[in-house]
C-alpha cells in the first residue's frame, strides 16, 4: 500500500489504462445506444407502410422516452448499478434493445407489435447510458466534465448512426436498416463485457430514496440546475425527432422536380450530420465546463440552440447549403450542455442523496420529451415549417436564466472546482 492510499485518497490512475477504458466505454456506449432512433430513421417508410398519422408516427419514438424513464427508475429502485457488475448490466442492456430492434425488422408485428419493441428498448436502453456515466465517473475526478461529455457524445453518435444507416443505402428497405442497427447494438454488447471496469474513483452510489425526490424542487440551487435541464429537454429530443423531416420537406420545397428517393437519402445523411456533431459539441463544452464553468458553458450552448430553433424556419426552401449549416450548427449545440447538468447535480446534492436527484432530474427531462416531440407534427399544419421549431426555443429561454440566477448565487462556488 502506497502513502497516499494510507491516508484514503484513490490512487492515481495510469495514463494509458485510463485512455483504454475510457475508449472502450465509449466505443461500447455508440454501438449500444445505436437502437435509439432507428425506429425514427425508418419513420417515412413505416408511415407509409401502416399509413400511420403524425400522432402516430411521433409515437414510435415517444414509447422509447417512456420505456426509458421506466427503466430508470426501475434501475435506481433496485440499486442494479451497485447491486451487479456495471459490464454484465450495460452488456445485458444493449443486447435486449438489438434484440427488440431485431425483431421489429424481422417478424411483421404491425404499428402495435413495434410499440412494445420501443419500449422495450427503451426501458434496456437505461441500463447502457446511466452505467456508462458511473463507471466514467470512476475514472475521472477533476476532468469529470470533460469525461462525462465524452460519453454523452458517445450517445450522440450512437443516437446518429441509424440515419447513417439509411443514408447510405438503406432508404428503400427500412428491415435492412434496422438489422444493421440491431447488429451494431449486439457489437456494443460484447464490448461492454470489457468496457465496464471500474476506474479507482469508485463509490458506492446511494440508493435511490422517495421522500428525497422533493429537494429537487425545495433546495433553490437544485431548483435552477433541473430548470436549466428541462430547459434543455424541452428542445433536445424533438428536435432531433423531426430534423429529419424537415430537412426533406425543406429539399423538396427548394427542388420539387427531385426524385424522392434522392430527398430521402440526403437527408439522412444530413439529419446524421446534424445529430452527430452533437459529440463534438458534448466533448468541447465538457472541456470547456471544467475550465471556464459550468453556467457560464450551459448558457452559451442554449442561447445558440435557441437561436438556431427560432431561425431555421425562415431558411425553410432556401438552398439546402444554408438549411443544412444551420441545422448542423443547432446539432453541435443543442446537446452539447447535457453532460453540464448532470456533473452540476452531482455537485451541488447532498452525498446522501445524490443518486435520487439524478435519476430524479433524468425521470423529469425524458417524459417532458413526450409534449415537445407530439407538439412540433401538431403545430406544422397549422403553421407550417417556419413556425413548427420556433416554439422549442422556450425551454432555452428558461434555461439561460435559471443558469443565469445559479451563476449569480453563492451556490455557484460548489461548482467545477469554484469555477461555478
Amino acid at each position: 500500500m502506497t502513502a497516499t492510499e494510507s491516508h484514503g485518497a484513490p490512487p492515481t490512475p495510469d495514463r494509458s489504462e485510463k485512455r483504454r477504458a475510457l475508449g472502450l466505454l465509449s466505443l461500447a456506449t455508440v454501438l449500444g445506444m445505436s437502437p435509439w432512433f432507428s425506429a425514427s430513421a425508418v419513420g417515412p417508410s413505416l408511415t407509409a407502410l401502416w399509413q400511420l398519422t403524425p400522432a402516430e408516427a411521433a409515437w414510435l419514438t415517444m414509447i422509447v422516452q417512456v420505456g426509458f424513464v421506466v427503466g430508470a427508475l426501475f434501475s435506481a429502485i433496485l440499486n442494479t448499478a451497485d447491486r451487479f457488475s456495471p459490464r454484465r448490466v450495460m452488456a445485458g442492456g444493449a443486447a435486449i434493445a438489438a434484440a427488440a430492434t431485431g425483431l421489429l425488422a424481422l417478424l411483421d408485428l404491425g404499428f402495435a407489435g413495434a410499440l412494445v419493441c420501443r419500449f422495450v428498448t427503451g426501458f434496456a436502453l437505461a441500463h447502457v447510458y446511466p452505467l456508462a456515466m458511473k463507471v466514467v465517473a470512476t475514472w475521472t475526478l477533476k476532468d469529470r466534465g470533460l469525461g462525462i461529455g465524452l460519453i454523452v457524445g458517445a450517445v450522440v453518435a450512437g443516437s446518429a448512426s441509424p440515419h447513417l444507416v439509411r443514408g447510405l443505402g438503406g432508404v428503400d428497405d427500412w428491415r435492412l436498416v434496422l438489422g444493421i442497427v440491431a447488429a451494431l447494438g449486439f457489437g456494443g454488447a460484447v464490448i461492454s463485457g470489457w468496457a465496464g471496469q471500474l476506474g479507482p474513483y469508485r463509490a458506492k452510489r446511494p440508493p435511490f430514496q422517495w421522500r428525497h425526490i422533493g429537494h429537487a424542487f425545495r433546495d433553490r440551487p437544485l431548483r435552477l440546475a433541473n430548470l436549466g435541464y428541462l430547459g434543455h429537454m424541452w428542445e433536445l429530443y424533438a428536435m432531433w425527432t423531426w430534423i429529419p423531416v424537415f430537412l426533406a420537406a425543406s429539399y423538396r420545397a427548394f427542388d420539387p422536380e427531385c426524385e424522392e428517393a434522392t430527398i430521402q437519402q440526403a437527408a439522412s445523411l444530413c439529419a446524421f450530420g446534424t445529430i452527430a456533431l452533437g459529440a463534438f459539441g458534448s466533448y468541447g463544452a465538457g472541456w470547456l465546463a471544467d475550465r471556464w464553468g459550468r453556467t457560464r458553458t450551459t448558457m452559451l450552448s442554449l442561447v445558440i440552440s435557441g437561436s438556431c430553433a427560432l431561425t431555421i424556419g425562415f431558411l425553410f426552401g432556401l438552398s439546402p447549403w444554408i438549411v443544412t449549416a444551420v441545422a448542423w450548427i443547432w446539432g453541435f449545440a443543442v446537446v452539447a450542455d447535457s453532460a453540464q447538468f448532470s456533473s452540476a447535480i452531482s455537485e451541488l446534492a447532498d452525498p446522501d442523496y445524490v443518486g435520487t436527484q439524478l435519476t430524479t432530474q433524468t425521470a423529469l427531462g425524458f417524459l417532458l420529451t413526450l409534449a415537445t416531440i407530439r407538439l412540433v407534427p401538431t403545430l406544422e399544419p397549422s403553421v407550417g415549417w417556419r413556425w413548427a421549431f420556433a416554439f422549442l426555443a422556450l425551454g432555452p429561454i428558461v434555461g439561460t436564466w435559471a443558469m443565469g440566477s445559479l451563476k449569480r448565487s453563492p451556490d455557484a462556488k460548489r461548482l467545477a472546482g469554484g469555477r461555478g
